[in-house]
């Protein structure tokens, strides 16, 4: 299984249709209360690219697309575009975004990830496709300068420090990222009569650990 670092057409993605699901084990007991567990320490994504092709030219890139991963065989970046930075989409990134960890003198590697938080919950989400230029870090409220303070490896999202923030600062970082993802299909079935007709192609997309 490969990874090719190629993101898929974002003008077809922004008319697609999905989103987190969850995976929860429940069992009622015989008083009626119910045991629910989860095996899976995060979401997983679903999208369906079909919904957005709207032209023939489109339905063709998309095939191309589809023929250059192999089909299922290698996954490959998708925009979500109702959640692809490290704000809300209507903000701007700064580089306060998100709370990376504490220094202690000697880490020099910190891993993007995402806050998401309700009702005193929160559940935080690993960012390992961020968007190349897209990265912005700082430490105790100081913005830091990419190529000197720090690098990040945009295939991980990893931040390396070039000098180990001190011993209690807190790290922090802003960015965009998309979606680690495969075609959840071997095979893409439509024909150009059926689609100018009106029939959307079924192209499922799923997301992968990586």
């Amino acid at each position: 299984m490969g990874f090719h670092e190629v993101r898929f057409p974002t003008a077809i993605s922004f008319g697609s249709f999905g989103g987190p699901e969850r995976r929860t084990e429940i069992v009622t007991l015989a008083n009626g209360f119910e045991e629910r567990n989860t095996p899976w320490a995060h979401s997983r994504r679903r999208y369906d690219a079909g919904l957005g092709v709207q032209t023939l030219d489109e339905l063709e890139e998309v095939i191309s697309f589809f023929e250059a991963r192999r089909g299922q065989l290698h996954a490959f970046r998708w925009k979500d575009w109702s959640d692809f930075k490290s704000c809300r989409p209507s903000q701007a990134v700064d580089f306060k975004d998100q709370n990376l960890g504490f220094g202690d003198g000697d880490a020099t590697l910190f891993q993007l990830f995402k806050v998401y938080e309700s009702g005193g919950e929160a559940y935080s989400r690993p960012v390992v496709k961020p968007v190349s230029g897209s990265v912005v870090v700082g430490v105790n409220g100081v913005s830091l300068v990419e190529g000197s303070d720090w690098n990040v490896d945009i295939t991980t999202g990893e931040i390396h420090f070039q000098t180990a923030p001190v011993a209690g600062s807190i790290v922090t970082a802003g960015f965009e990222f998309d979606v680690p993802v495969r075609f959840d299909t071997d095979n893409i079935r439509v024909s150009a009569v059926s689609f100018k007709a009106g029939e959307v192609p079924d192209v499922p997309v799923v997301e992968v650990r990586a």
